[in-house]
């Protein structure tokens, strides 16, 4: 076989294979964290899910409904779903603030999972549930009308322009999670990344099924700069865009107080359904 063909068989391979907004890493987990998910997973990871293997999509058939609920949580309160809760300081705290609602905290890295294991377990709480999955094909299966909110807080930037077809907010995505929210739900971005908050514009702003609830008035830039590239996004053509005040449902977790002390500006969205 000849170079070309060799090239022409892998990309044949390649075509059609899910964009994933992650790339999977292996990572130890530490005594600490170890002990954590040997500890707490019984009761706070959902092992039910996924295919099984090692793979992070759902297993054929799966629902995430009000019968699940029921069998995991109280079945009866309102579920809010983060994706991508990293070490967990987030949606344990917001756990604990709220014992009326229910939680689902999406997280495909064993650290972060962990971590947000040994959080939650500490507190004993018990309307917090865990799952080790890819956030995208999970929503596909969630029960219309089911979902009371939506975070997705500072989610990875993918800053090289090749890669920003990877970012998690996109149009597929929006569209099942409007599909899966209750009539006036709402889905809460944020981001410290000004390239990525113009993207979460671009995606969310024009759709007729999601209205911008921002009040505040924000310049971005009008076009994409790639990594290493943010400081001559001064110079290009800006406009105004509407974005919203900080969550006051959002803790200040050690990731967004880095971008802070960075010099970031923290970009806020709601998008409820309309």
């Amino acid at each position: 076989m000849t170079d070309e063909e060799k090239t022409t068989e892998e990309r044949s391979a390649l075509y059609g294979r899910k964009v994933l907004s992650f790339v999977r890493r292996s990572a130890r987990l530490d005594a600490r964290l170890q002990r954590a998910w040997d500890t707490y997973a019984d009761d706070l990871l959902l092992d039910d899910i996924a295919a099984g293997e090692g793979r992070l999509d759902p297993r054929d058939g799966f629902a995430l409904d009000r019968d699940y609920l029921r069998a995991h949580w109280d079945g009866e309160r309102p579920l809010v779903v983060e994706i991508g809760t990293g070490q967990g300081e987030n949606v344990v705290a917001a756990a604990a603030a709220h014992p009326e609602l229910d939680f689902l905290a999406l997280e495909v890295y064993d650290p972060g999972v962990a971590h947000t294991m040994l959080l939650a377990g500490k507190q004993g709480l018990r309307n917090l549930r865990i799952a080790q999955i890819n956030a995208p094909e999970l929503m596909k299966t969630v029960q219309d009308g089911l979902l009371a909110e939506v975070w997705t807080f500072f989610p990875d930037p993918w800053p090289k322009m090749r890669h920003h077809k990877r970012r998690i907010v996109r149009d597929e995505l929006a569209g099942d999670v409007h599909r899966a929210l209750a009539d006036g739900g709402v889905w809460r971005i944020a981001t410290d990344i000004e390239d990525y908050a113009l993207h979460v514009h671009e995606v969310m702003d024009g759709r007729g099924d999601f209205v911008n609830e921002g009040a505040l008035t924000v310049s971005l830039p009008t076009e994409h700069v790639g990594k290493g590239n943010a400081d001559a996004a001064a110079q290009l053509p800006h406009a105004d865009f509407k974005e919203s005040e900080r969550f006051d449902g959002r803790v200040l977790t050690n990731f967004e107080r880095k971008g802070l002390d960075a010099g970031r500006t923290i970009h806020d969205f709601t998008y409820r359904k309309a």
